[in-house]
């Protein structure tokens, strides 16, 4: 049985300002907002929502598939996700479209201003979850905007449990769609200004969004997490990282650990821990996808961090 992971996959165009945003931009001129940042440092990453999660769970030892639209420049991250083991069976290649693109700015304080050419990406609704198989568990992560539309409906369809997940796709979707999301799924997740405008949007708090699922999950970046489950809240402590190096796919590896303690059946200050572990792990190199631990080094951390083994 396999973890679905539904979403994109994208090469990470990741640069560095070496200075503070809010240092450039004037408040009462942001109605003509003309600004440019030098960027001497600049390198390319695999990353996407789809590719980040699924590298998390291999390293976690999950064996999951990933359902993605590719474009024609894929060949390497095609051979790359050959390399690690992941299968690429319902990884389509869409002739004629780019692999999606994110460019991103951070700067010291950590900020991040993202620029994002969806490609491929806006033809995931031609993947479909019916050609699956022995599937127990699934996301829905950021994707083209049918494609995550389609795949929600048919995962309930087929009643398969799943995370809902819209991260930076959110303002795609009406308030009216975002409450439908949270009918189908069993889970959902945001970071905190998500959370927020989810809520303007729905017009409901997350104590009554959160009625409507297994649970619902807002991270909070260093102030670490809260689950909103059976009816409580559940605080989840920020893991500390050994350096605070590049926090791009921190939520994604987060999701990863939700999705694995989901799978393996443990409750959620269990589940809740893992994943602020896997975030932590990330946030101390650069990219989605360069750290490499064990799950030796990952059970090292937890204990560290909670006085125990997850295993």
């Amino acid at each position: 049985m396999s973890t679905l992971v539904c979403g994109s996959i994208a090469y990470d165009n990741i640069m560095v300002f070496h200075d503070r945003f809010k240092n450039h931009i004037l408040p009462e001129q942001i109605h003509i907002l003309n600004v440019a940042f030098l960027v001497p440092e600049m390198r390319r990453e695999f990353g996407g929502c789809a590719g980040n999660i699924a590298y998390n769970l291999k390293l976690l030892g999950d064996d999951p598939l990933i359902m993605a639209t590719v474009g024609e420049d894929a060949a390497p991250y095609l051979s790359r996700l050959d390399g690690l083991g992941l299968s690429r069976a319902h990884v389509r290649q869409i002739d004629g479209a780019y692999t999606a693109q994110a460019f991103i700015t951070t700067d010291l304080d950590d900020n991040q201003i993202t620029a994002f050419h969806p490609g491929a990406m806006s033809f995931s609704h031609q993947n479909r979850i019916s050609d699956t198989r022995h599937v127990k568990l699934a996301i829905v992560a950021p994707d083209g905007r049918e494609g995550m539309l389609k795949h929600a409906s048919d995962l309930s369809a087929a009643g398969i449990p799943f995370v809902f997940d819209p991260g930076q796709g959110l303002p795609m979707f009406s308030g009216e769609e975002l409450l439908h999301f949270l009918q189908l799924a069993d889970y959902a997740c945001f970071n905190d200004y998500e959370a927020r405008l989810l809520c303007d949007r729905t017009g409901q708090s997350l104590e009554q969004l959160a009625g409507r699922l297994q649970a619902l999950i807002v991270t909070r970046g260093g102030e670490g997490s809260q689950i909103y489950a059976a009816g409580r809240g559940i605080d989840i402590p920020c893991v500390q990282a050994k350096e605070v190096v590049d926090p791009t796919g921190c939520g994604d590896a987060y999701r990863s650990g939700l999705l694995y303690g989901i799978a393996k059946g443990w409750d959620w200050t269990k589940t809740g821990r893992l994943a602020a572990v896997m975030g932590a792990i990330k946030v101390a190199s650069r990219g989605g996808q360069n750290h490499r631990p064990t799950r030796n080094d990952i059970a090292g951390c937890f204990a560290r961090a909670f006085g125990e083994s997850p295993w």
